[in-house]
């Protein structure tokens, strides 16, 4: 299954997140989309339930069907929680970091950022912004790619770094200095019954 790309905001109101991490799209108009506005949809049953919040966990992080469903097998065999590693391994995909560290305003802007080279891990180029971050590992940008308007402003408008990150203004790059916790990641995510639904 190809990664969506159809309309962002269309698919964050009917999945009732933000997906472009601003909140706008639930502003104008937080009910789902479809012609007789708010209170006009089905019940769903707890398999529709189930599915919405893979769904929602998928798009929010920009991951196609066969890479989440790997993540989700390779954190099944990590100690621990199984839907809380899972959503530790989202966590710790390059994108996400680029994004997380403020270099880009959304992870689709990160994804790119990373597929057209400018990223480094540990001062070596990464073009794969599913590439898994370790603990300890420090991202930055290319030489050349450090004046890019899209970086400048998107590192102005950073609202906060998250605590697992820290950030080095002069030098422009982040180190991954631990795992995040599971309150420091999305709330709106129920993991559970991701892992209901994957367990069918």
């Amino acid at each position: 299954m190809a990664r969506y790309t159809g309309p962002r905001w269309k698919l964050s109101r009917r999945l009732g997140i933000s997906l472009s991490g601003t909140g706008k799209e639930l502003n104008k108009r937080p009910y789902a989309p479809g012609q007789h506005g708010p209170g006009q949809r089905k019940k769903l049953s707890e398999y529709g339930m189930q599915l919405q919040e893979k769904q929602k966990l998928r798009h929010m992080y920009g991951v196609n069907e066969k890479q989440f469903r790997n993540l989700f097998q390779r954190a099944g065999k990590m100690k621990g929680i199984h839907g809380e590693n899972f959503m530790k391994l989202l966590e710790s995909r390059l994108d996400n970091l680029v994004y997380r560290l403020g270099f880009a305003r959304t992870r689709a802007q990160a994804r790119q950022l990373v597929v057209h080279g400018h990223v480094t891990v540990n001062g070596k180029k990464v073009d794969r912004p599913a590439y898994q971050v370790q603990v300890g590992d420090v991202i930055g940008l290319r030489e050349k790619s450090r004046n890019l308007a899209i970086v400048k402003e998107s590192l102005e408008d950073r609202a906060y770094l998250p605590e697992y990150l820290t950030f080095d203004e002069s030098k422009l790059e982040g180190t991954y200095t631990r795992l995040p916790e599971r309150t420091e990641l999305p709330a709106e995510i129920n993991e559970t019954m991701i892992v209901e639904f994957y367990s069918r």
